[in-house]
This record gives structure tokens, sequence and C-alpha cells, in this order.
């Protein structure tokens, strides 16, 4: 009897531990295997499926339960330096762009030389060359003055055909273009520091694209260029400054403060430009109205800060030359506030008219040194009197 009893205890354990194994969850090893090689998230079978031959960087991971998880996104890559661009060279390019500035200005020279060459020079006549003229913006004073030098010209030598009315017309001309003064731009370092170059007008009048062609023109000619962003109340126009020097591969000095202090950012500019020993220090001014003496002060200003550095070796004042004899009134107002040393006229290739060239340089005494002839990069180019007036003159 004990032994039938012995015999129903053991035959109960066997079966206890039998049901025990026949019931434990199978799988769990493949759930710590998941986790610890990052296959799996848990044991609920919720973590992420990394399925063969994808990209797991840019494709998206899918979950036990078969939905799509959003995709993992790359690092974002840095972006790719800028190309620098090698402008070419400004000698000559005035020659080149001759034919702009000749279609600008043919009806002018063509409207003289036809009056001149006339049967019969009358009052009537030498009236009507004066006309044209002032019509042209070259102003009353030189128009009367270059009126009664042809005349005499034309009582002296007395024949008039095409070719000598042609040479007669030229000279006349060249002789009111051309002047004295130096046009070429004092760009050589001196005394261990750069040339600073003041760039001053009013709005409107391509101020800020001029600093950035001349920038390139400079580099264009081996030249190292700081640029001074000192029109501080216009962002656009320290954006504009900053991408004109990135092109070329000029530093610019700005302040990523709106309505920053001008002559701050003037002084900090022309610093830097001593420490990184470059060539030629430009600096961008805000654009003024003529008549707004605040502003004007302000402008006084910016150069009185310079120098406390350094010597401003050039002023130069853009003119819009479309605007005719309302930029001669502009240039007034700057000459008396800061030393003008040359002008700059853009758009001569539009619907200016050359005369401008003549009245300014005789209303302020100082040359034209550089004009705006297109809208590309390289557009601006160093003023020659014998060039413009042989486009003129359709030559």
């Amino acid at each position: 009897m004990e032994y039938i009893i012995l015999i129903v205890v053991l035959a109960v354990l066997i079966l206890a531990v039998g049901g025990t194994m026949l019931l434990r969850p199978r799988g769990t090893r493949g759930v710590r295997r998941g986790r610890a090689g990052g296959d799996l998230g848990s044991g609920t079978g919720t973590g992420t499926i990394t399925r063969p031959g994808t990209d797991t960087d840019t494709a998206g991971t899918e979950t036990a339960a078969g939905t799509q998880a959003p995709p993992v996104p790359r690092p974002a890559e840095p972006p790719a330096p800028p190309v620098l661009e090698k402008p070419p060279p400004s000698a000559g390019r005035m020659m080149r762009l001759r034919a702009r500035l000749a279609r600008s200005q043919t009806g002018f020279g063509a409207a003289l030389l036809g009056l001149l060459s006339r049967d019969r020079l009358d009052d009537d006549t030498w009236d009507e060359i004066e006309e044209v003229l002032i019509t042209a913006d070259v102003g009353v004073t030189p128009a009367r003055q270059i009126v009664s030098d042809l005349r005499t010209r034309v009582k002296v030598e007395g024949s008039r055909t095409p070719e000598e009315v042609r040479s007669m017309l030229r000279a006349e001309l060249l002789a009111q273009v051309d002047t004295a003064a130096s046009r070429a731009l004092r760009t050589q370092r001196h005394e261990g520091r750069p040339a600073v170059i003041l760039v001053v007008g009013v709005n409107g009048t391509g101020k800020t694209t001029t600093v950035g062609k001349l920038a390139r023109s400079l580099i264009g000619d081996g030249e190292t260029v700081v640029l001074g962003a000192a029109d501080t109340f216009r962002a656009a126009a320290v954006d504009q400054l900053q991408t004109w020097g990135d092109r070329v591969g000029a530093q610019t000095v700005r302040s990523d403060k709106d309505g920053a202090d001008p002559a701050s950012v003037a002084f900090e500019a022309v610093s830097q430009g001593i420490e990184s020993e470059a060539d030629v220090v430009l600096i961008d001014t805000a654009g003024r109205l003529h008549t707004k003496t605040g502003l004007m002060d302000e402008l006084d200003k910016v150069k009185r800060v310079i120098e406390k550095r350094t010597s401003v070796d050039e002023v130069l004042l853009v003119l819009d030359a479309t605007t005719g004899q309302n930029g001669l009134r502009q240039a007034r107002v700057f000459a008396e506030v800061v030393d003008v040393s040359g002008i700059v006229l853009t758009k001569l290739d539009g619907t200016a008219k050359g005369g401008i060239v003549i009245a300014v340089q005789r209303e302020l005494g100082v040359p034209v040194k550089l004009v705006g002839l297109g809208e590309g990069p390289d557009d601006l180019a160093p003023f020659d009197a014998e060039t413009f007036v042989d486009a003129i003159l359709g030559d």
C-alpha cells in the first residue's frame, strides 16, 4: 500500500513539472537579443525593424505591427564654400563698352554735325546749336562758350568739309570734357596703411552697386579690398554689399544691428584694413537727401571719425547721369560737406545725355573718374575723354 501511495505522489509531481514547462512563453531569449542588438525595442513587439537592403538614413522604419514610422532625416550638410569669381582688369573697359555708350549718345553728336554742315551758318543756326547743347545737359554757360569757340574756328578756317566739321567739333568737345586734374583713383597703400575711399550720394543713384563693382574692378587689378557697410539704415544694402564681397573674396565689415552708428562701422572697417594690410578700404555710406542737414552732418562725422586712424584718400560722389541738372544741385551740397575728389556717373548708357560730363566737371572743378555703362557686374569703367567724345560723334 505504501508503494502505491509513493507511485501516485511521484506521478503527480511529474505531471506538475511537465505542465509548467509547457506553459512557459517562447521567444523570451529573442526579445533580449533584440534589445541588446538594437533590432527590437521591447518584449511587447513594438521595436523598429530594419528592412534588409534599405538605406537607414533615408528610408522609413516599420514597427512589428506594420505601421510606417517617420523617416530619419539625414544630418544637414555644411554649405559649400562660395566659388570666387575672377574679375577682369579695369584697363580697356571703357573701350570695350564703347558701343553701349555710342547707342545712347549718337543723337546728340549727329544733331551737332548736321547743323555745322549746313551751307549757311547764320544766327538762327548757331542758336539751334546752342539749344542742342543745352538740351544735352551741357549747361547754359558751357554751351555758350562752345558756340563762341566754334564760330571763331569756322571764321578762321573757312572751309567746312564733313571731315573738317567733325574734326572741329571733336576738338572743341574734347577741350570741354578733358581736364587737367588726374582721373586716376588713389588706391595705393601709403605709410603702411591702405588707401581709404569714401563713397557718397543720394538715394537711388546706384551707390552700393557702384561700391561692389569698384571692389570687383580693384580685385581684378590685383588689389586686396575691405568693404565697410556703413549704410546701416538699410539692411538690404548691407546684405547686398556682403554678397558683392563674397563673390570676389573681399572682406566685409558690418554691424548685426540695424541702425547702428555708421561712423563706428566705418572706423572698424578702416581698422580691419590696417590690421590685415589690405590695399584699399571702400566705405559705403547711407544714401542721403542733399536737403537734409542732419544727415549731411552725419556724413561729415563719418569722415572725421575715419581720419582719427588714417586719411581719406578719395571721396567719390555717385550721380545718376539721367537726373541732369538736378544732379548738379546735389553735387554742390555734397561738395560743401566733404571734399569731393571725383565723380562717378551711373546709367550713362541709358537715357542720360552726355553733356552732364561737361557740366558737372565745370561746376565742381573735379573730374569724372568712373562711369557706369550697364547693369552687369563689370560695367563700371574708368572714364576716358577721347573714347567718350568719339562715342558721341559715332566714330
